[in-house]
């Protein structure tokens, strides 16, 4: 008799929890959200792959490839605060669930470092002289 008002309570109220797949919550107000690389912006540079705690992201900066882990990321966004040119973004989306693991893969143009050009150090300068006689 003790457990017969929990009971009557629990099959008469609505479900404490979600169907999951059939209903969504709504992600908070500060949610991080799943990592996107805009990766025509991208130069390459590798500052998002270093400031990584868990090296989810490695950088080819010679073949252009930008790859994430989205199964080691934890969702800090140090890497999105440390891009300089702003291309990385944490959209306010949920990752579905995955059977397997897979990573993101984003290929772009490898920026080419520009030359000195004709002049080096120290070319192009000229020293005073003493002239003789």
């Amino acid at each position: 008799m003790y457990m017969l008002k929990n009971v009557l309570r629990n099959l008469s109220g609505k479900p404490a929890t979600r169907l999951y797949p059939l209903e969504e919550r709504e992600p908070f107000p500060a949610y991080r959200g799943v990592i996107t690389n805009d990766v025509e912006r991208c130069i390459f540079c590798s500052t998002c792959a270093k400031v990584c705690p868990t090296d989810a992201i490695t950088v080819d900066a010679k073949a252009g490839q930008w790859v994430y882990d989205p199964f080691l990321c934890v969702y800090c966004s140090a890497c999105v605060e440390k891009c300089p040119t702003k291309c990385l973004m944490q959209v306010p989306t949920h990752r579905k669930p995955s059977v397997t693991k897979f990573r993101v893969l984003r290929t772009g143009t490898p920026r080419v470092k520009k030359s000195a050009g004709a002049k080096g150090k120290g070319e192009g300068r000229t020293k005073d002289k003493p002239e003789s006689d």
